[in-house]
């Protein structure tokens, strides 16, 4: 993406948020859910291959394995 191209979506995005009276609150938390959504499906599938678990463990640093159930 160009920084044209970018600089396009940020003003399109802009007028959307001015225009839509509030209503792309609801379009951008879907939007930020369904990423979480993706995200967690995927480190539960990582988790499921061989040596996944810790390579989760070893990206994030995580010390507190019960505060991530899919490593269980």
């Amino acid at each position: 993406m160009t920084d044209y191209q970018r600089l396009e979506q940020i003003d399109r995005w802009a007028h959307y948020v001015r225009d839509s009276k509030g209503a792309w609150k609801k379009d951008h938390s879907a939007f930020l859910n369904a990423q979480i959504q993706k995200a967690n499906a995927f480190y539960e599938r990582l988790a499921k291959t061989p040596g996944g678990k810790e390579k989760i463990i070893r990206i994030f640093g995580i010390k507190n394995l019960d505060a991530a159930p899919f490593l269980k």
